[in-house]
């Protein structure tokens, strides 16, 4: 009967984190705001879910492991390349814009809630680490200037390694039994947490990199094999000195993501997939052991905290940290609003209030809903009102006229390629290394991976992106990332290119198809056409026309199938597909993309 009872909550668990992650995709809010409900309303309002009862003493290790996976999923993500002009800003805010928040939250827990110094600072410590499971959602929403969107996504990250050893150095000074002793096991901690963290983070990731990069490990066992480098490195790491195995698995998977000639593809999705179940459940799980009685007794003091640490902590943060940087006022006014905090907060909290309750700390038992008092604040006030915010201070762009293309291969390079002349973004998004590679070569924007995976979903940004073109050679990668996509962009957005002969698909459902996605050149064209003219020397170009004769002749042609228009730009600089709109037709002034044949690119 108990064990009955056992996997029921465990199912019923999963349902709900599913349940959670759905809705907020559809309402394109963070899923922490639907998991913090669900677990309030099964924990402490109607008493359903006691994770600890259900775990027993297996439930805080799960936590550590937890949070030590999510970390490496996402500093894997981090590419130096990205925040090449704003590294200066994300190491002052990783530095004394840090120290600011800390202190700020500090005074304001001493003074508005009463807690000892101790427990203050400590409190201080946790809440200066952002949630980056919240802030990608928000950066996704929101489209920022692409450096606001790789500023917050690296702080987000970096930070929490960084806070967690912070709450380590105050918890050693607090346990300490003397002040000498305590300054003198503070640097201790600290020297220790940096060395072996960052020593076997960096070793782990090179020598199980050489083993990626030689394959010596088969692909069916690169997923398992990462688990047991993570795991193995973080017990280590927390072994020789409490707390460091965070930084060892940021480390490790900063190194590991940005080492030449390995291949992560298999990695990332597997860890993607595994991040967001981790993430959900955490949510759960920990929001569902919060004790209702302390956070009442709390009172207006918590709000008041939370209101010192939005208007008061995070601004001076921003400012110090922006002092002369290359960011307008609005980009910095938008930085100061967006901090929310997240899961890494809400673990850490729960372990150090358990630790000082045993020492006879009893004002430690604030620390747990003081912590989620600010999580909750900063994820809802946040959520809210990120998009209108951006759109006043136009830090978003205000039409998103670039295109996410599905496919590297030769005719989505060829297509990118014209389309990136003409002044739009261009995101070629793909599985395969070489193309990739080669698309690279050719000066083009790339995401290597999966676009349907949520890896792709929390760490592509797709600023200035609205439209989306299926150009990979198989119907089934169009389809599935049509399905996917067409909520983020519209389905009138959402573009396909046929990749089967006419012949061929005049056989087949074309139903499917239509409703998912529209179909480029109204289906009667497809990639294998494509990839046919192409490979006989034919180029997609723009050409530019003055009269109307001119563009008649060349919509004639265009029916006759002897060349073939697939944009027009009109003279604003907008970029239509042909198929886009009824009755498109080119008008004085405006230009052509269209794939010429040989001879006429010759003759050109």
């Amino acid at each position: 009967m108990v064990i009955e009872k056992t996997l029921i909550t465990v199912a019923v668990a999963l349902v709900v984190c599913v349940l959670c992650q759905w809705v907020a995709w559809r309402v394109k809010l963070p899923a922490i705001l639907f998991l913090l409900g669900a677990g309030m309303l099964s924990g402490p309002v109607f008493h359903l879910f006691d994770p600890e009862q259900l775990m027993g003493h297996l439930f805080f290790p799960f936590v550590q492991l937890s949070v030590a996976i999510i970390l490496f999923e996402g500093s894997l993500s981090l590419k130096f390349r990205e925040i090449l002009g704003q590294e200066r800003v994300v190491r002052n805010m990783l530095t004394f814009g840090l120290v600011i928040t800390w202190l700020v939250s500090a005074v304001a827990a001493r003074f508005l809630i009463g807690v000892s110094w101790e427990i203050a600072f400590l409190f201080g410590a946790l809440t200066v680490v952002t949630g980056p499971t919240v802030i990608a959602p928000m950066i996704r929403a929101v489209r920022p200037t692409p450096a606001i969107a790789n500023i917050l996504r690296w702080e987000g990250i970096v930070i929490d390694p960084i806070g967690v050893g912070l709450a380590v150095l105050v918890y050693e000074f607090i346990i300490a039994e003397s002040v000498q002793q305590a300054w003198g096991m503070t640097f201790l901690t600290f020297a220790e947490i940096v060395l072996i963290g960052g020593s076997i983070g960096a070793a782990a990731a090179y020598l199980f990199g050489l083993v990626l990069r030689n394959r010596l490990v088969p692909e069916f066992l690169q997923n398992v094999a990462t688990l047991g480098v993570i795991f193995a490195s973080f017990v280590l790491a927390n072994t020789l000195q409490h707390e460091s195995g965070l930084v060892t698995v940021t480390v490790l998977g900063m190194w590991l993501g940005n080492m030449r000639g390995v291949e992560l593809d298999e990695i990332l999705h597997f860890k993607e997939s595994l991040s967001i179940l981790l993430i959900s459940l955490l949510f759960l799980m920990l929001t569902a052991r919060l004790d209702v009685s302390a956070l009442v007794d709390l009172g207006w003091g918590a709000l008041g905290v939370f209101l010192v640490i939005q208007f008061v902590g995070r601004p001076l943060n921003v400012l110090a940290s922006t002092y002369r940087a290359k960011l307008t006022s609005a980009e910095k006014t938008f930085l100061a609003w967006i901090a929310p905090r997240g899961i890494v907060a809400a673990a850490i909290s729960s372990l150090f209030a358990i630790r000082l309750e045993e020492i006879g700390f009893g004002d430690a038992r604030f620390l747990v809903p003081l912590t989620f008092t600010i999580i909750i604040g900063t994820v809802v006030l946040q959520s809210l009102t990120a998009v209108p915010l951006a759109n006043r201070l136009k830090v978003a762009e205000p039409e998103p006229r670039g295109f996410l293309i599905i496919g590297a291969n030769m005719v989505a390079r060829a297509i990118g390629k014209v389309l990136q002349e003409n002044g739009v973004r261009v995101l070629l998004v793909d599985t395969g290394w070489e193309r990739i590679q080669e698309a690279v070569g050719e000066g083009l924007e790339v995401y290597h991976g999966s676009p349907l995976s949520e890896h792709a979903d929390r760490h592509m940004t797709l600023t200035g992106i609205g439209r989306m073109l299926g150009l990979a050679p198989y119907e089934s990668i169009n389809m599935a990332a049509a399905l996917h996509y067409r909520m983020e962009f519209g389905p009138n957005n959402v573009f396909v290119l046929r990749s089967g002969s006419e012949k061929y698909l005049a056989t087949k459902k074309k139903a499917p198809v239509k409703r998912a996605a529209r179909l480029i050149l109204d289906g009667t064209v497809s990639y294998g056409d494509l990839i046919a003219l192409l490979k006989k020397g034919g180029e997609i170009k723009t050409v530019s026309y003055a009269d109307e004769q001119s563009n008649e002749k060349l919509l004639q042609r265009h029916a006759a199938r002897e060349v073939l228009i697939l944009f027009f730009i009109d003279d604003s600089g907008r970029i239509y597909l042909n198929n886009e709109r009824e009755n498109l037709a080119p008008e004085e002034g405006w230009s052509l993309i269209a794939l010429l044949p040989s001879e006429e690119v010759v003759n050109n």
